[in-house]
């Protein structure tokens, strides 16, 4: 007993932290850091939401502006845009050889009025050429017409046929065949039409449309063409005028090349096909020009 009087005497000479840490909680300060941890985890994970719903709202507004786009594109005619390819295609390049062929005898004079003379009768050429197109596209439409009516009134049976085999090509039942060729016959318009359009694949050509396809043409050819020829307006010194002019049609036909591909291909066109392309223009006339620039200089020197 004295000595466990004595050890008791001793202890309480010394404060013990037992009674302090048996009130506190059993997961003590982890669970305070557990908290932290889960605390700052939420917020982390609502900043990721936040940052993504940005990004989607700006790849949304993104597609709506390149769908408002093609869509202004889509309100073309393809004809019309075609042949505004076909222009500034021809344009861009033969033009562009010509005056950096020409630039070679070191004369802007003969570099602006040799440039001047093709861009005109290459203009008329070219808009000769789509008026011609254009009506041999007509005349032919017609003449398919002609036939299919004279079809119709001398062997009736014939254009049934040619009906059936349209249908039963796109998976229709014998029974809807039968059906769709006796409204069909009640009409011959309607069925003239259905099988012109249907079974050749012909497309009635728009009233005007020769002298449309004419002056797009014509106008594309000429405005594609006069690029190339305006440095030489403003520069005494031709090579000055065939260096600032090189690089303008490089820049130029690249993005011809990547907008044609836009254009003809639309919104499932792949970034690399449009660049591809854009490059193929720019190779396609620093061929042609360095041809003629290279002849030129040949023949003039000898």
């Amino acid at each position: 007993m004295a000595v466990v009087t004595l050890k008791n005497a001793i202890l309480s000479l010394f404060p013990s932290n037992t009674s302090d840490s048996q009130h506190e909680p059993l997961l003590g300060e982890g669970s305070t850091g557990n908290a932290s941890y889960a605390a700052r985890d939420v917020q982390g994970l609502e900043s990721e939401i936040e940052s993504n719903s940005t990004k989607t709202q700006n790849i949304n507004e993104d597609n709506q502006s390149q769908t408002v786009v093609w869509g202004l594109f889509e309100k073309v005619d393809p004809r019309v845009m075609s042949d505004i390819i076909i222009g500034l295609s021809d344009g861009l390049t033969v033009p562009f050889a010509l005056t950096a062929g020409l630039s070679s005898l070191g004369d802007s004079k003969l570099v602006i009025t040799g440039g001047m003379a093709e861009l005109v009768s290459g203009s008329i050429s070219m808009g000769l050429g789509g008026f011609l197109a254009a009506r041999s596209e007509s005349e032919f439409y017609k003449s398919q017409v002609r036939k299919e009516k004279q079809l119709f009134f001398n062997n009736k049976e014939l254009l049934e046929e040619e009906l059936e085999d349209i249908f039963l090509d796109i998976g229709m039942s014998e029974s809807t065949t039968e059906s769709a060729i006796r409204d069909l016959s009640k009409s011959p318009k309607a069925m003239i039409d259905f099988i012109i359009r249907h079974g050749k694949g012909l497309e009635e050509p728009a009233d005007g449309r020769q002298v449309t396809s004419a002056l797009t043409i014509g106008l594309s050819y000429f405005f594609g063409g006069f690029i190339p020829l305006v440095p030489y307006f403003f520069t005494a010194i031709v090579q000055t005028g065939l260096i600032i002019s090189v690089l303008v049609m490089g820049v130029t036909l690249f993005w011809f090349g990547y907008l044609k591909t836009a254009i003809s291909m639309g919104e499932d066109c792949s970034l690399w096909m449009r660049v591809s392309e854009g490059l193929q223009m720019v190779l396609i006339g620093s061929i042609a020009a360095g041809s003629a620039w290279g002849l030129v200089r040949v023949i003039d020197t000898n």
